[in-house]
């Protein structure tokens, strides 16, 4: 059964859609943005910045849900600029320093809200 996750600890969505979804034991997070969920306001600073808020957001609802980031199986990672990449993997790899999962990052013309990075999480329990 389809179960819908949503924790006040990570911004709320901006759309038509759940901060998670959990069925048979995979939770899919949706992409996150680096807003602050307290004000719903874009972190002030660069990539690396942006990247950490996004991660402490998939943090969030991976904690709501049971999970941790030893659960991601994998990430797909959206920049608006390849350049950002090396910043990006700086701070996204401080989160899985031990067996990361599969993981996808690209460039896209657009992120929402104007960000430089998206990342969405598919999570596994054991």
């Amino acid at each position: 059964m389809k179960k819908i996750i949503s924790t006040t600890n990570a911004p709320a969505a901006i759309g038509p859609y759940s901060q998670a979804v959990e069925v048979n034991g995979a939770l899919y997070v949706s992409g996150q943005v680096p807003l602050v969920p307290a004000t719903m306001k874009i972190i002030a600073g660069g990539i690396k910045e942006q990247t950490f808020q996004v991660m402490k957001n998939i943090e969030a609802i991976l904690s709501e849900a049971g999970y941790s980031f030893a659960d991601v199986v994998k990430s797909t990672c959206l920049l608006s600029d390849m350049a950002n990449f090396k910043a990006m993997n700086e701070v996204y790899g401080k989160f899985y320093e031990e067996n990361p999962p599969a993981r996808a990052a690209f460039a896209v013309k657009e992120l929402p809200l104007g960000v430089m990075v998206e990342i969405e999480t598919i999570a596994v329990k054991n």
